[in-house]
């Protein structure tokens, strides 16, 4: 199960503005605190962020509604966080601030394609997580088996890429996220 959460009419509603841009810290906030009552309040464990509607985002933006939801979020519970409808400002603001501070999400681009990563991951982390989405769930040996790669670097990546909320694990299998 998978909830949406469309940011163009959350800004609306949030902010009661007429514009579906993205700007300053403060709104940036104000959003993020509609974002976070939504998931907690929801039974869904993936929670896709719809920017199709939003206009321009800037830097202090990103950083409040998708860093800082992300920092927030309780490691105890399996909530998981998407993006879809993403243009190329878009995905450069998000990019750059997930950077800053060591983080990564996944961006939906296409029903077909695994999903884009954004932020921190190296060429090594995307080819994993692209393996697990193209394959389905696996576990570190089938997962090393398909790469030609050590037990021991599947795991890590693995276990990297779970940490980092773009694979759910569960019993020593990795899953995909829902989408």
């Amino acid at each position: 199960m998978i909830q949406t959460i469309p940011l163009g009419r959350v800004l609306k509603e949030t902010v009661a503005t007429p514009y579906c841009d993205l700007v300053t810290r403060p709104t940036g906030a104000a959003v993020r605190g509609y974002i976070q009552k939504a998931i907690a309040g929801s039974e869904a464990p993936t929670t896709m962020l719809d920017f199709t509607e939003v206009g321009l985002l800037d830097f202090s933006c990103a950083d409040e509604i998708v860093a800082k939801l992300l920092l927030d979020s309780d490691p105890g519970i399996d909530r998981y966080v998407m993006l879809l409808g993403t243009r190329e400002d878009h995905t450069e603001a998000i990019d750059h601030v997930l950077n800053h501070h060591a983080l990564a999400i996944a961006v939906v681009t296409s029903p077909d394609e695994p999903p884009q990563l954004l932020g921190r991951v190296t060429p090594e982390l995307q080819r994993v997580f692209h393996c697990v989405f193209r394959l389905g769930p696996g576990d570190a040996g089938s997962i090393a088996d398909m790469l030609g790669w050590t037990l021991e670097r599947a795991a890590d990546a693995l276990l990297t890429l779970s940490l980092l909320r773009l694979l759910r694990a569960e019993a020593g299998t990795f899953h995909p996220l829902p989408r």
